[in-house]
Formats: structure tokens, C-alpha cells, sequence
């Protein structure tokens, strides 16, 4: 609280009297700080509160069930109403507090509520280039994504609020749809491989009850789970089941297949249209201003494209000897590149492709997610309250040989967080990545990174939902290797695995930049993606196939790992005998997500903290 004058007073002439309640300097001046970041934290959570009405989505996200019924408006004139929100909001702050006068962890918010919008008001520059739809995290497969795992149906009103946001996410795709044929329309088409992926995508959607085609959709399987799961909890009778299961089935016949046949018959007129030999954004009109702001986007660094060209390379030349020294230590007489072959076509590096090939991976990457969770406690402080579970992707978005993704838990621990793969092609999905993918999709990669912001009490509530892609990325990559120091990969296969994994983000470097700022082809790309990896050929294609269309996206884990490297570095050198890993680990990870520069200036402040000590 703060301390009035009075109080001050009094504490004066007390301590002149000799008192032992006299109150210090250094009392009073950590009273005034704890009420300075008590005013700015609550400020920050009005204005988080003030933000999430301009998005139902976000606030459905958080755990809170106001607006429950609603889809965000998707029009690029609500985006310019947030942008304008975001502006004045950061006006606002900067006449209500002195930056220089709080203590580091409420400057920290400060600068990370000036860093979104700077960040958002850079790219909204470039919205004739941006993407819409793309196969890989498109609309039309992320929002039905939301419905049917991030919104619970716990009580009836949830079910009425699910079946009124169908039609909401209908209204939310077709207003996409606009804003994608102004982008094609201004020169930003995705390639042809794109459109014909999200056609198939996009008919998923609509295949089976209540629409055409055998079986049950993605959507109506959803919903009938959900009625049911009210009437097994004696919350509705049969009767309103009926009638839940009435009102969902006309939503979906009335709003949202109309939007789907739209979409479908867009993407389909876009074929022809679309580049058949697929390269980078750099030939799009103003294509190559967009990608630097990508690539500071991505990164949270002013590094050019050349700069992180040959970051890329230098780091595969590294990596690259490390790989040797596993050849020779498995007994191969051949050449790196038949190393390589070898690795990527020999049966016994992959399960069957069967489902019980399939089932094989989902227990293997379970087992080594459990084994792992056993070490975590020698090497951090702060550990998630949510579990994490391993799943296959859902069929209407599962493409062969795509990267594997988390998904967040609930901010209560509730809903797990859920490691997902992509096993419709086996081949695709090889054995030795198996271990290091696992630890960087759920522990202690992102489940550790994601769970534990969400679960923060002690940070404005905005902080806890932040996604930085550096510093995300950055970090799963960093724990890839730090699973090895826990004892991890001791099959030396599995090792190359990891290596696999870390040359592919080193050569992401080199292919991203070459696609978007040196005019590379996706075949370009492949070629120089096998020449210096054993990554499975469906991996290869599917991870150029992401660069395409994801421009600069794929270079934040390299740049995020190797800060963090040299952080812990840069503290282990300061710190001597003083440096504990579950503390610098909890450093990084208890102030959630972050650009690299301010979490450098945070590592800076805990060594100076623990120097002091």
C-alpha cells in the first residue's frame, strides 16, 4: 500500500526518539514499489479486460465464459478499431507512469505492452500481403479447431452458446474470404500446392452427417459428444438433447456449409491462378519490405536476411561434424550423405504403416514424455499443474509429413496440453526424431513454456497469454539439447535424431531466406533441405512447403536457441559457484513469453539479483 505522509512523518521523529519501530529508507522505498506495481498491474488488467471485448475468441481462450456465444468479428475494419485501441491505450499508459520509476519487473510489462502494439502496428503495413488461408493453420481449419476443443460445454447455456457459434464462425470465414481475394487479387496468392491441400481440407468439413457422405463429420460427432456428455451429467433431459441436436444440425446446414461451398469454390478458381513452381514472397509486390518485417516479427531482432542466411550456414557446417562423429560411432563406412540415405530409407527407422504402427509412436513418445517428467524436478524450480497427453491429429486437418504441434492446456489445468502428430503417412514419421520431438512439444519444451505463463498468479493477467515466436520456439529448441545433459538419447540414433532435428532448424535459415529474399524454388529448396539432412523425403517437402507459405516463421528457433544458449553462458560465467540451473531455468520461464531483448535484460537483472545474494 502506499505510505501517506503522516505515516512518514510519524516514522521520523519515532526513529529520532530512538524507537525500534522506526521504518527504513529502504522500507519505505519497498512499500512504494509494491503499491507502484500494485496501480500499473491493475491498470494493465482493466486494459486486458478492455482488449479481450474486442475478441471472444482470446477471452474463451483465457477461461472466462463472458461472450460465450460470440465469434470475433473478423472485418478488416475491426482489425483497424483494435489497432486504433492498442495506440491510445499505449498513450495512455505512457502519461500515467514514469518507465524510469518502476521497479524491473513492472517495466518489463511496460515495455512488453508498448512491444505488442509497435509489433502489430508494423505488420498491419502489410496487410495486402499476408496469407489468409494456407494449408497449414488456415481459418478454415483453426477456427472449427477452437469450437470443438477450446470451448467446454460444462452446463446447457454452454451448449446454446456453441450452437449460436457455428454461425459464427461461419460469418468469421467468409469475412476472411474477402480479405483473401483482396491479397490475391493485389498480387499475394499462396501457391497452387496450397490451394489444392485446403480444397481437401475445406471438404473434410462438410463430409458426413449432417451433411453428404458416410459416417459423421468432425463438427456433428463434436456436438452429439457434447449433448451427451450433458444428459450423462443429468443436466437435460432426452427431449432437449432433441432439441439441442435440431438447432445445431440447422446451423450447420444454414450457415455453416454455405461457407465452406464458398471457400471451396474460391480456392478452387484460385488454382489456376496460382504459381505451379512455388517460391517466396519476395516477388510479391513489395514482397521483400514484408519479409524484413517477418523476419523481425519472427525473431524479435533487426538481423537482415543475409545475416541470418549465414548464421545458417555455419551452423549446419557445425552440426554437420557433430553427425559425423555419430557415423562413426554406430560403424558406417560411408560418406555423410550415405549416412543419410541409409537413415532415411532403411524400414527399421520407421513403425509400419498401420494402426497399430500409428498406436506404436503415440505409446513410444507417451513413454519418454513420462520419463522425462521424472528428471524435471533436478533441473527446475517452477513445474506446470496441467498434465500433457500425446494425440493424433484430427483427420480434417492431418497432412502427411507436417510438422507436429502443441496445444495449449486450460489456464485452470482442466483441459491438458496436447502433443499432436501427423501419422497419416509413417514414412513421414521417422523413429529417431521420435525421442527429441516429443521433448520439444511437450516436456520440458512448450508444455513447460505455455502451461507455466498460464498458470503465473504474480504477472498482469495480458503477460500470461502473450505467444512469442523467438522465445517459444527458441525455447523448445534449447530443450532439445538440454535433454541430452538429463540423460535422454541414449540410443546413438536417437541422438542423430536430435542432431536431425537441429540441423533442419539451422537449414530453415538458410532455405527460408533463400526462398523468400534470394528468389530459391521449392525444388531448389528440397534439393539443398536432402543434401544436408536424413529427414524423410515427406518431411523435407511438407517443411519447405511451411516456409512457402509462412514466410520468416521458421527462423525464430535457431536465433531464440542459440540467445538462451548464450544467456546461460553469460550467467554461468558471472555466477561461478553461484549458478543453479533450476533457478536460471525458472528466470526464463517465470516471466512468461517475451522478445529477446527483454529477456536478456531479464537474465541480466536475475545474475545481478543472485550476485547480490
Amino acid at each position: 500500500m502506499r505510505i501517506s505522509k503522516a505515516l512518514f512523518v510519524g516514522g521520523l521523529l519515532l526513529a529520532c526518539m530512538g524507537s525500534n519501530v522506526a521504518i527504513s529508507a529502504e522500507e519505505l522505498s519497498a512499500r512504494d514499489a509494491a503499491a507502484e506495481i500494485g496501480r500499473i498491474n491493475a491498470w494493465f488488467d482493466a486494459k486486458y479486460e478492455e482488449q479481450l471485448a474486442l475478441s471472444p475468441i482470446a477471452r474463451t481462450y483465457a477461461g472466462d465464459k463472458k461472450d460465450y456465444d460470440k465469434i470475433d468479428d473478423m472485418s478488416e475494419a475491426a482489425a483497424d478499431r483494435a489497432l486504433e485501441w492498442q495506440r491510445k491505450s499505449v498513450e495512455e499508459l505512457k502519461a500515467s507512469f514514469d518507465r524510469t520509476k518502476l521497479p524491473p519487473e513492472a517495466r518489463l510489462s511496460y515495455d512488453l505492452w508498448i512491444y505488442q502494439y509497435e509489433d502489430a502496428a508494423s505488420l498491419a503495413r502489410f496487410r495486402r500481403n499476408a496469407y489468409i488461408f494456407h494449408q497449414l493453420s488456415g481459418p478454415h481449419t483453426w477456427i472449427p479447431q477452437f469450437l470443438m476443443l477450446v470451448h467446454r460445454v460444462d452446463d446447457p447455456a454452454d451448449m446454446e452458446a456453441y450452437i449460436a457459434r457455428i454461425g459464427g464462425v461461419a460469418r468469421a470465414q467468409l469475412q476472411l474470404l474477402d480479405i483473401a481475394k483482396q491479397n490475391a487479387a493485389a498480387g499475394s496468392r499462396v501457391p497452387r500446392f496450397s490451394y489444392e491441400a485446403m480444397i481437401s481440407q475445406a471438404r473434410s468439413m462438410i463430409t458426413g452427417a449432417p451433411f453428404d457422405g458416410q459416417g459423421d463429420s468432425a463438427i456433428w460427432a463434436d456436438v452429439q459428444a457434447e449433448v451427451e456428455g450433458l444428459v450423462k451429467a443429468g443436466k437435460i433431459d432426452s427431449a432437449k438433447a432433441r432439441v439441442y441436436e435440431t438447432a445445431a444440425r440447422k446451423a450447420l446446414l444454414e450457415q455453416w456449409r454455405p461457407a465452406y461451398d464458398r471457400l471451396i469454390a474460391w480456392f478452387e478458381s484460385e488454382v489456376p491462378k496460382a504459381d505451379k513452381i512455388a517460391t517466396g514472397v519476395g516477388k510479391n509486390p513489395n514482397g521483400n519490405a514484408y519479409y524484413e518485417a517477418m523476419l523481425a516479427n519472427s525473431t524479435t531482432t533487426r538481423l537482415t536476411a543475409q545475416q541470418i542466411h549465414q548464421l545458417g550456414l555455419d551452423e549446419i557446417a557445425r552440426i554437420k561434424g557433430e553427425m559425423e562423429r555419430i557415423k562413426q560411432q554406430v560403424g558406417f563406412k560411408g560418406t555423410l550423405q550415405e549416412f543419410f540415405k541409409f537413415v532415411r530409407d532403411d524400414d527399421r527407422f520407421y513403425y509400419p504403416n498401420t494402426d497399430a504402427g500409428r498406436q506404436a509412436y503415440i505409446d513410444a513418445a507417451t513413454n519418454h514424455i513420462a520419463a522425462m517428467k521424472q528428471l524435471l524436478p533436478k533441473y527446475f524450480g517452477i513445474l506446470p499443474k496441467a498434465d500433457v497427453i500425446v494425440k493424433r491429429v484430427e483427420p480434417y486437418r492431418e497432412i502427411a509429413g507436417a510438422p507436429q504441434q502443441y496445444f495449449g492446456s486450460s489456464p485452470d489445468g482442466s483441459r491438458p496440453g496436447v502433443f499432436y502428430v501427423h501419422l497419416s503417412d509413417m514414412r513421414a514419421m521417422p523413429i529417431p526424431q521420435l525421442e527429441v520431438i516429443a521433448y520439444h512439444e511437450a516436456l520440458p519444451g512448450h508444455h513447460m513454456n505455455f502451461a507455466i505463463a498460464l498458470e503465473l498468479t504474480d504477472i498482469p493477467k495480458f503477460r500470461r497469454f502473450l505467444s512469442i515466436n523467438a522465445y517459444q520456439e527458441g525455447w523448445g529448441l534449447y530443450t532439445e539439447k538440454l535433454a541430452k545433459e538429463m540423460g535422454a538419447y541414449q540410443d546413438p540414433y536417437s541422438d542423430l535424431g536430435r542432431l536431425t532435428t537441429e540441423i533442419w532448424r539451422a537449414i530453415r535459415l538458410v532455405v527460408d531466406t533463400g526462398l523468400h529474399s534470394k528468389g530459391w524454388t521449392e525444388d531448389q529448396s528440397i534439393k539443398y533441405f536432402s543434401e544436408n539432412s536424413p529427414a524423410s523425403e515427406g518431411q523435407i517437402r511438407a517443411e519447405v512447403q511451411r516456409y512457402i507459405v509462412m514466410p520468416g516463421q521458421a527462423t525464430g528457433y535457431k536465433i531464440g536457441m542459440i540467445k538462451i544458449q548464450e544467456l546461460r553462458q553469460r550467467a554461468q560465467t558471472q555466477l561461478g559457484g553461484k549458478f543453479d540451473i533450476r533457478g536460471f531455468h525458472d528466470a526464463i520461464l517465470g516471466s512468461a513469453q517475451m522478445p529477446l531483448d527483454l529477456l536478456d535484460q531479464r537474465i541480466d537483472d536475475w545474475i545481478a539479483e543472485q550476485q547480490t545474494r
